[in-house]
């Protein structure tokens, strides 16, 4: 890292240690990352590092809010335009599989802070954007629903949360075999098993 790195304004230092960590989760496991390796790994010193971050714990929360902002983002920009519910739900389901390609490290923090015991900043920043990504999904059944896309049958809630541990699933098994593209060759084969299961028989 270049002396111009070295002496960035406060929030581009921030957003630059949130992206040493997203950096370090995808080759190792994020409950190893300690703050002397996020130090290091920009070229800092901790002193450095915590002028900017109050705790460990505060730098876990910015990397969770930067996933947060960044993943629905992509979400909600995918399905943008797109009048299918059916159609758009695929587009946020691909566009969420480039997301985790992407940035491997994704699914192993939030994993990590979901599998703690205790009520986290990060942790509940992760359960914030589950939340909020649910809701998401929920409009869209309901929209198909009453286009008739969707069947009456199917239950919103169950739909919703189906979606989003269908796509953990796949990496879930995509971080077993190694090969994480391996997400987005059986992503269009599982989506449409999954959407079958709620389309119209009309």
């Amino acid at each position: 890292m270049n002396a111009s790195r070295k002496n960035l304004p406060a929030d581009e230092r921030r957003a630059v240690t949130v992206e040493a960590v997203i950096a370090l989760a995808g080759s190792q496991n994020p409950g190893d990352i300690t703050t002397a390796a996020i130090a290091k790994h920009m070229n800092l010193t901790q002193g450095a590092l915590f002028r900017h971050f109050p705790s460990k714990d505060a730098i876990w929360q910015s990397v969770m809010e930067w996933v947060a902002e960044r993943l629905l983002a992509r979400i909600d920009s995918a399905a943008q335009g797109i009048d299918s519910p059916l159609a758009a739900m695929q587009a946020m389901f691909m566009s969420h599989i480039d997301f985790v390609v992407e940035h491997p490290g994704v699914p192993r923090m939030m994993f990590g802070q979901l599998q703690s015991t205790e009520s986290t900043a990060p942790k509940r920043m992760v359960q914030v954007l589950t939340q909020r990504y649910t809701e998401r999904l929920r409009a869209r059944i309901e929209q198909g629903k009453a286009t008739g896309e969707i069947t009456l049958e199917v239950n919103t809630q169950a739909a919703a949360t189906l979606f989003i541990g269908t796509i953990q699933g796949l990496g879930m098994q995509s971080m077993l075999s190694g090969d994480l593209q391996r997400m987005r060759t059986d992503a269009p084969g599982v989506f449409a098993i999954y959407q079958r299961g709620l389309r119209s028989k009309q």
